[in-house]
């Protein structure tokens, strides 16, 4: 009986150890049940990651040249594809350094991270950081809202990068994120951010640089143009954390912070030819749909010619500012101060993200103004502004043009380290738009629809119908030629009435002279405005018109005798094709932008094989290139000489010089260029002929785009100085004498009746109706 209390104690110890151990099972069977319950409810809604095996990112459409330099691209993000096998070790490395470092070793959950994070945010009473890996940051960005920072989507998460983990290697892991990370200003993945921050292909990038990229996968607050200094901290920051992983060495991480940021930034703003590529834009949507081409990606191989589109860019610029300053300085510039635009220190132009080169023309910040010089800032060079930069506009002093900041525009003369030698500018009131062809092929090679597409999208070279003045007399003259006419045929240039719905209309000459007879090859060369319209009486006003639709023109022609000094609207684009004709022997060939297109995959889509049209006979088109030629040799084209080379063309200018022309061509290459104002009642001012706003633009392109290429004759064209010894001709005026360009007849309403206008004595009115809407600004 001494025995019983022991006992009964060592009882009741193992109830209570029972009771604890009941107890303790009974709460983790609670936790598990509730962790069961919660990987359930977060389960529950997640997506597939079966999707992955289809999902493509949206890429871009790129676009490019004719020898297949990268040009161009159209996107709603700009994404450039790039494998595992091209994204360079360093680039690998410094990732992994800052967003994972055991990457290679967890399968999708570092937990020791995560328990350190877990630590620091309960030290610091919030969230500081996730501890994401790179594939829980990648399940994130495809399938989940990543500024959500809540406790469910941490889990969905987890539970996605396991999934991802299991059924995709970590080389496709790593290669998904590098092609979906968000790295600021539009750019997704390291590919396209390579290119944007750098200008260079991912796999050329430097330690330094990946390094600044890694830095910025943490968000665009570390983007080093908006926050460089930010930027610098935290690539400095990722070499080191490589320099502590064993990446590189010591010697290496010292090298690589002391180098500056080194930015060659390249904007994706298609800043070559926009008016060409809002063009190719345009057809692939209308052809393939707005999702192909700006979010399942395109490659297009266009027919544009980088050193053509330069030369053409150049050249109208060149020319709209030389016409500025022969009708003198405007003033009215917008100011900074008074406009509230910004602060003189601080204040950065929007021109100044590009390229700044000798030759462009780009916006300056007047910084001071004194007696003799004014200072003005250009992005990080500064030029001083002295009177002989600005004798055009007849000022002697800066103060009497520029105030303090005052926003002007500047021709850069000469770069030197820190400054540029400038000429003071202004923002050319007129247009001006270009077009150039490749004879063989039909391919547009360049293209210019205005000054700045920035400012206006309306495309002149495509969609503006405008009157051709006197360039329209190659179809008068060519459907002469068809007719039986020579070059040497005689034409009496004098008085000339005819009645025109009712009224007499008599043509007269740009020089209001008259040259008596005179050859019909004198006619066209001298561009005389009574020898065109005797012509085309004597042809047919109605043919001329038939012989234009061979030729490609699709515009509106009422066939009325104005019609023959260019008295209707046309487009520039069919203009020039039509120039082609003379040069390719007789055929037009569809002028056209693309080569061909491809799937983003490479699959062939779309091949160009243009139509080939007979338009006239080879004889027909020899002969008016010699007659053509004889314009440049001595008639109202005789600037373009100093081309040097075979070539021939036609002026073009309208009645009160309100359109100037010129359409020339050599053996390898059409060009034409248009000038004048959006408003068609504006004129160029007196004296702004074809010959004087336009030819200098062409002549000046030409040299450019021809600079190195062999001089080529015209294939059996017999000039017509030659043919002219076997035929004895009087004539009043020599072929070879003098001439100007001249203006056409003034246009104006066709009359009421719609019957064709009768032959010989009478003739129908002035001019044609409208044939399209006015430019839109």
């Amino acid at each position: 009986m001494l025995s019983l209390p022991p006992i009964t104690l060592r009882l009741r110890g193992w109830k209570l150890i029972d009771r604890v151990a009941l107890a303790f099972l009974l709460l983790c069977a609670i936790a598990l049940g509730a962790a069961c319950g919660l990987l359930f409810v977060y389960a529950s809604d997640l997506p597939e990651i079966r999707a992955l095996e289809t999902y493509r990112p949206t890429v871009v459409t790129e676009i490019y040249a004719d020898d297949g330099q990268l040009v161009g691209s159209f996107a709603l993000q700009r994404r450039i594809l790039m494998t595992y096998e091209q994204c360079p070790k360093v680039l690998y490395n410094a990732v992994t350094a800052i967003e994972d470092q055991h990457y290679e070793e967890h399968w999708g959950i570092d937990f020791p991270r995560i328990a350190g994070a877990a630590w620091r945010n309960v030290l610091h009473h919030r969230i500081t950081g996730g501890a994401s890996t790179i594939s829980m940051q990648l399940a994130g960005n495809l399938f989940l809202d990543r500024s959500d920072r809540s406790f469910r989507r941490k889990m969905q998460e987890m539970l996605l990068a396991l999934q991802i983990e299991r059924r995709y290697t970590k080389p496709q892991i790593f290669a998904m994120y590098a092609n979906q990370v968000y790295l600021a200003h539009g750019n997704y993945g390291f590919a396209a951010a390579a290119e944007f921050y750098f200008g260079k292909p991912v796999t050329d990038l430097k330690l330094q640089e990946a390094a600044l990229l890694a830095g910025m996968v943490n968000g665009p607050k570390f983007s080093p143009l908006t926050n460089p200094t930010g930027a610098l901290a935290r690539r400095n920051l990722v070499l080191y954390r490589m320099e502590e992983e064993g990446k590189i060495t010591t010697s290496e991480l010292e090298i690589a912070k002391k180098t500056p940021l080194g930015l060659h930034v390249q904007y994706p703003r298609n800043d070559l030819a926009p008016y060409f590529f809002e063009e190719v834009r345009k057809y692939l949507e209308s052809t393939y749909g707005t999702e192909a081409v700006h979010e399942r990606g395109l490659r297009v191989y266009t027919t544009l010619n980088i050193a053509m589109q330069r030369a053409a860019n150049q050249s109208i610029r060149d020319g709209l500012h030389s016409y500025d300053r022969r009708h003198g300085w405007r003033g009215d510039l917008p100011n900074i101060v008074r406009d509230n635009l910004g602060k003189l220190d601080t204040y950065e132009d929007e021109d100044w993200r590009h390229p700044i080169e000798k030759g462009s023309y780009v916006t300056g910040l007047v910084l001071s103004v004194d007696e003799k010089n004014a200072t003005i800032k250009i992005g990080p060079y500064r030029a001083i502004l002295s009177p002989s930069d600005f004798a055009w506009t007849g000022r002697k002093k800066p103060a009497d043009l520029l105030k303090i900041g005052d926003l002007a525009q500047f021709q850069i003369l000469e770069l030197r380290e820190n400054t540029v030698r400038v000429q003071l500018e202004q923002q050319p009131a007129p247009q001006g738009a270009m077009l150039a062809i490749d004879n063989p092929t039909g391919e547009i090679k360049a293209m210019v629809g205005g000054y700045s597409f920035e400012d206006s999208k309306f495309n002149r070279a495509t969609q503006a119908y405008r009157q051709v003045g006197s360039s329209f007399k190659v179809y008068v003259y060519a459907d002469a030629l068809e007719k039986g006419a020579t070059p040497f045929d005689t034409i009496l240039d004098a008085p000339f009435t005819v009645i025109s719905g009712g009224q007499p209309y008599s043509p007269h000459n740009y020089d209001e002279k008259f040259e008596g007879t005179i050859t019909l090859r004198r006619a066209l060369a001298g561009s005389r405005n009574v020898p065109a319209v005797k012509l085309a009486e004597k042809v047919g006003i109605s043919s001329v018109v038939d012989v234009t639709r061979r030729f490609g023109i699709t515009t509106s022609l009422p066939p009325y005798l104005p019609l023959a000094l260019g008295a209707a609207d046309m487009k520039l684009i069919e203009h020039v094709s039509a120039f082609t004709v003379f040069p390719n022997d007789g055929i037009r060939i569809d002028p056209h932008m693309i080569r061909r297109v491809t799937s983003y995959d490479g699959a062939l889509l779309e091949e160009a094989h243009p139509e080939v049209h007979d338009v006239v006979s080879p004889e027909v088109a020899r002969t008016m290139t010699a007659m053509l030629e004889e314009v440049i040799q001595f008639g109202t084209g005789m600037q373009a000489r100093a081309l040097g080379r075979p070539a021939a063309g036609k002026t073009g200018t309208t009645q009160d010089y309100t359109d100037a022309w010129f359409i020339g061509f050599t053996p390898q290459l059409t060009s034409g260029v248009w000038v004048g104002f959006d408003d068609k009642q504006i004129s160029l001012g007196k004296k702004e002929t074809g010959a004087r706003a336009a030819l200098p633009i062409w002549l000046e392109f030409m040299q450019s785009a021809l600079s190195g290429a062999p001089e080529v004759e015209f294939a059996n064209v017999v000039p017509l100085e030659q043919e002219a010894r076997d035929h004895a001709i009087h004539v009043d005026t020599p072929d070879t004498a003098p001439t100007e360009d001249e203006p056409t007849e003034r246009k104006a309403k066709p009359p009421a009746a719609t019957s064709p206008p009768p032959a010989k004595t009478t003739a129908t009115s002035a001019a044609t109706t409208q044939a399209g809407t006015s430019p839109r600004p």
